[in-house]
This record gives C-alpha cells, sequence and structure tokens, in this order.
C-alpha cells in the first residue's frame, strides 16, 4: 500500500482577524487540512498583529504575521495611497520570500491579493495555487475621486497585467462554474465550491415569523436595497421582523431607515454574530440583497438548516446555488418589487417555505467539508505530479 503523501501547505491571505468569508474560509480549510489529512499548514498574513483569529483554527496550524499594515492605506490620499502601497509592496515581497524559501512549501495557495503581483518569481520550489473569490467584474476595482480616465487608464494597466500573473499559476481556482467561463485567456481553471462551515444536526420548524440576513455594511452586500424591500413589506405581515447582522459602518443604512419610516419595533440591525448556525435554526426565511458575489457562504449555510433563501440573481454565487422556485428565489437584480412580492409568498404560505426548506436541505448536502477537501488534495495531487 502506497502511503499518502503528507503536503506542507502555505496560505497567503491579508488577515484572519476580520468576519469575513475569506477569513472563514482559509481557517476552515487550513484546520481541516491539518487535522484530518496531516499536512503541515501555515498561514501567512499581513494585518491584525496581535489580534485573535476571528473564526476556529486548529492548534496544528502556525500563523505568521509579516505586520505590514497595508490596512493603513484606506485613510490616506490616492497620491499617498501609491507611494506607500509601493513601499509595503517592496516589504511584503522581500518578508515572504524570506519565508517560503525558509519554509519550503510543497504548495503555496494564495487568495489573490498582492501577493499575486510577485508570488510567482519566489524561487521555493513550491506549486502555486490562486484561489479567487469575487467574480471577475469586481475584481481589482478602483474607488478613488481622481477623474474617469486615471480610473480608466489604471484598470486597463492592471487587468492586463494580473492576466499575465495568473497565466502562470499552477491551477487558479474559482468558486462557480460561471466564474470559470469569466477567464477565457487562462487554460489553468479549476472549480471548487468553498465548503459548508459547520454541520447542522438540525433543521429550523419554519415557523417562527423572522427573516435574517447576515453580511457587511457595504455597498456591494445591499443592505440598502433590502431596507427598501422592508419597507414595502412590512405594513402587510405585521406579525413579522427582520433582523439584519454584519460589520461594518451601518451610519448611512440607519438614516435610510429612518427616511423610509421603518418600524423599529420589527426591524433590527445588529453588529456580526458568534453563533450564526443558532440564528438560521431560529429563522423562517434567508435574505440575500447582494449586488454581486462571488459565492455567497451564507446561503448554503442557510440551506443547512432548512432554511429558504430569496435573493437576487446577481453575480454569480446565487445563480449557481438557488433554483428559482425550488429551494428558494431568484429575483431579478436589482428589482425591488418583486422582490417584496417573492419574500411575501414565503411570509404567507409555511407549506411552501417547509418545500423549499427540505430541498434546500439536501442542496447543501453538496458543499460538505469532508467532500470539498478530497476535491483539494486531489488538486494538491495533480499539481505537485505536474498533470
Amino acid at each position: 500500500m502506497i502511503e499518502e503523501r503528507k503536503y506542507k501547505i502555505v496560505y497567503c491571505a491579508p488577515a484572519l482577524y476580520s468576519a469575513g468569508g475569506v477569513e472563514r474560509v482559509v481557517s476552515l480549510k487550513a484546520s481541516y487540512f491539518a487535522e484530518v489529512f496531516g499536512y503541515e499548514v501555515t498561514v501567512i498574513v499581513t494585518e491584525g498583529q496581535g489580534r485573535a483569529c476571528f473564526f476556529p483554527l486548529s492548534d496544528k496550524v502556525r500563523v505568521i504575521n509579516l505586520q505590514l499594515g497595508f490596512e493603513d492605506l484606506w485613510r490616506v490620499s490616492f497620491i499617498k495611497k501609491v507611494f506607500l502601497y509601493l513601499k509595503k509592496q517592496r516589504q511584503y515581497k522581500k518578508l515572504l520570500t524570506i519565508e517560503l524559501m525558509r519554509l519550503r512549501p510543497d504548495i503555496t495557495i494564495s487568495v489573490l491579493r498582492r501577493e499575486i503581483n510577485f508570488i510567482n518569481s519566489i524561487p521555493d520550489g513550491s506549486r502555486k495555487i490562486g484561489e479567487l473569490h469575487v467574480n471577475r467584474s469586481n475584481y481589482r476595482t478602483f474607488s478613488f475621486p481622481e477623474s474617469n480616465f486615471i480610473k480608466r487608464f489604471f484598470a486597463r494597466y492592471w487587468i492586463n497585467d494580473l492576466i499575465g500573473h495568473l497565466k502562470q499559476l499552477d491551477r487558479m481556482v474559482v468558486l462557480t462554474e460561471t466564474a470559470r467561463n469569466d477567464w477565457p485567456e487562462l487554460s489553468n481553471v479549476a472549480h471548487i465550491p468553498d465548503p459548508l462551515p459547520f454541520k447542522a444536526e438540525n433543521v429550523s420548524s419554519l415557523n417562527t415569523k423572522r427573516i435574517i440576513c447576515v453580511g457587511r455594511y457595504v455597498y456591494e452586500k445591499g443592505y440598502d436595497l433590502l431596507l427598501k424591500v422592508w419597507a414595502k413589506v412590512q405594513d402587510r405581515c405585521y406579525d413579522w421582523s427582520l433582523d439584519i447582522y454584519g460589520v461594518g459602518d451601518q451610519t448611512s443604512y440607519r438614516h435610510l431607515f429612518q427616511e423610509l419610516g421603518i418600524d423599529d419595533r420589527r426591524c433590527h440591525m445588529y453588529d456580526s454574530l458568534t453563533d450564526v448556525q443558532n440564528a438560521y435554526l431560529n429563522s423562517s426565511i434567508f435574505v440575500l440583497p447582494s449586488r454581486f458575489e462571488g459565492f455567497s457562504l451564507v446561503i448554503i449555510e442557510a440551506m443547512s438548516c432548512g432554511v429558504p433563501v430569496v435573493s437576487f440573481d446577481c453575480e454569480n454565487g446565487p445563480r449557481n446555488i438557488i433554483t428559482d422556485g425550488q429551494n428558494g428565489y431568484l429575483v431579478p437584480p436589482f428589482d425591488i418589487d418583486v422582490y417584496a412580492e417573492r419574500l411575501l409568498t414565503l411570509m404567507q404560505h409555511e407549506d411552501l417555505r417547509q418545500r423549499m426548506g427540505l430541498e434546500a436541505r439536501q442542496t447543501s448536502c453538496q458543499y460538505r467539508i469532508e467532500d470539498i477537501a478530497l476535491r483539494w488534495k486531489a488538486l494538491f495531487d495533480e499539481v505537485v505530479n505536474g498533470q
């Protein structure tokens, strides 16, 4: 019997201290690879010195923080940002090279942030894999007040440069089949979805008249759209409530809350959750109002608890998970009126919620960590053996 190879894996990610989807998935997979496969796993981050991991991380996973503080760039002008960014990039390349040459991993996995600009040139002998957690149209976007000409110039230059770097990777992993088709220039793209972070032993009764949303208070998550939907729904369902959870600044949403005349006794905005599974189990509908998603882990989390989902048919995750009318509803983007009607339909018909919830639970089984991890293991074998 041939003994399976125990790989040495290095993940490169910005941080592990925040409650984001990337942080959750990296923590989950790194822990599983170390605990179950017996791999030697190291996560190298650049941010959050002295801050604990937000999500559980195995004691067998080592974390190295390079303490570069790229997050400091958020608070400076664009011109200053360019110079500081280039300086920190040079430092990052130097420090990451030192660590990879010392660790000599078999495989280095980048979540395709700042290190993609140089990781292929580091001669540590490892196979390089990138995993992309956003859709192409929202990867490396720009948001600064200078002219559209400058924005277009940098966007065009950076995307051309990016394609060159991505072609050099041994594999680039995307989360959906739709995303695979977004990269016609590349022949090294593989599709592996995110895994479920937990095993739901129980399911929601779906008779609690509570709707929840879990995400972040940022533009792309569409909480402003959700509040507009709820403003249309609230007067037709006095016994239902909406609870919104997330990290970030709530200020603009609270202003909109007041402008729309939303009843604060039945609609609440909270900070992020620590026990998200319990929140799903105590709700009957999950709503996703995002403008775009790379995958949307929260959809399969809710489904695993037997909760049907109502989502905009945005790029590109929801349409790869939700079958409209079976395990949830896909609403044309970004039609608030249709969203309100679909939501009301589920609220008013418990038998429909029960049927969709059962289908949702079955759908979620495709994303068990045991199965997703085996797909990663097969990919590791392929790239190490030069296939």
